[in-house]
């Protein structure tokens, strides 16, 4: 991930806490795995030890990424968004023109999207096709499935 990360203030508390987590029971636990393994005999034949390793490497580039992502990251309140256009952090209702399906998806960061709850990234097609368009606008999103035209109806905090 490179830029900047547009969050709440929410998503951060979340970020710190597992950050956290990962960083004291996470190393704690594959700590303990190894040294487990490592009582088990000689460490040249031994795949408990091997996969205890792979799993530290793993754990710790997780760490690393969620540090950088934390580093990154800005908070955004709720009061400070414009909603004359669709940006960061907005609940936007779009239609879609051909079948005239109506749903709301907030724009938010990479590391909130979550479709089922109805965030969508800044960065996916659709999150691209929208910012700046104002209420009325027909966004042009290329889709995996060509291309989708979405009328803007309404844009809330």
């Amino acid at each position: 991930m490179s830029g900047i990360n547009y969050i709440t203030k929410e998503t951060l508390d979340q970020m710190m806490s597992e950050l956290t987590q990962l960083k004291t029971k996470g190393r704690a636990e594959i700590a303990r795995a190894i040294s487990e393994a490592r009582e088990k005999g000689d460490l040249k034949e031994n795949a408990e030890y091997d996969a205890a390793k792979e799993a530290q490497g793993l754990h710790e580039a997780k760490i690393a990424a969620l540090e950088g992502a934390i580093a990154t990251s800005r908070i955004v309140s709720a009061d400070a968004i414009d909603t004359s256009k669709v940006s960061i952090l907005c609940k936007v209702t779009i239609t879609n023109v051909a079948n005239k399906k109506t749903v709301t998806y907030q724009i938010v960061s990479e590391t909130e999207a979550d479709l089922k709850a109805g965030k969508i990234s800044v960065t996916s097609p659709i999150g691209k096709g929208l910012l700046g368009k104002h209420v009325g606008d027909v966004a042009e999103v290329q889709a995996p499935n060509g291309q989708v035209k979405f009328k803007i109806d309404n844009i809330t905090a």
